[in-house]
């Protein structure tokens, strides 16, 4: 099931992240707080009484010193940026990932958006993330080096079409 992400999942939200953190910038409970409640779109799969992934994402004017975020700030008066997508390792293969894409999609469409924005690391690569958002259309926009030149990644869109 597919909902809102509340105060009291954000715990397991930040077990998650940390399970996943070699993709993922580190997340401390202050942090989490301030994203959670900075989010147009925070939610997350639940399954037997338990989070097993969600997905975080601003829009334009979000207070976020992301280097990614303020990347497409500088570029497009409006968008909704995927800050970041888990899965837990144990569900993986379950398509959780999609049905939160879809349901994210589905939010922007109502919403007006005309782009969801993301990046994926590209050195070290992520093969996986990549082949994921070409399924949703998304093409590159850009590249940044992050980490003090120690990772790459790849700066993407994709366009939201009306129904």
């Amino acid at each position: 099931m597919i909902r809102n992400a509340v105060g009291a999942d954000l715990a397991s939200v930040l077990a998650l992240n940390t399970e996943s953190e070699h993709f993922l910038s580190r997340l401390d409970p202050t942090r989490l707080q301030h994203l959670h409640r900075s989010a147009a779109y925070h939610r997350v799969v639940e399954t037997q009484g338990r989070v097993v992934a969600f997905l975080l994402a601003l829009r334009e004017g979000a207070d976020y010193n992301s280097v990614n975020y303020q990347w497409f700030a500088g570029r497009h008066e409006q968008f909704l940026y995927v800050d970041r997508i888990v899965v837990a390792a144990a569900q993986q293969g379950k398509h959780f990932g999609a049905a939160l894409y879809d349901d994210l999609f589905a939010f922007a469409r109502a919403q007006g958006f005309a782009r969801v924005t993301c990046e994926f690391d590209i050195d070290p690569p992520n093969e996986a993330s990549r082949r994921f958002h070409a399924r949703y259309g998304f093409q590159e926009v850009g590249r940044q080096w992050l980490a003090g030149g120690t990772k790459q990644v790849s700066l993407q869109e994709a366009p939201i079409s009306p129904t």
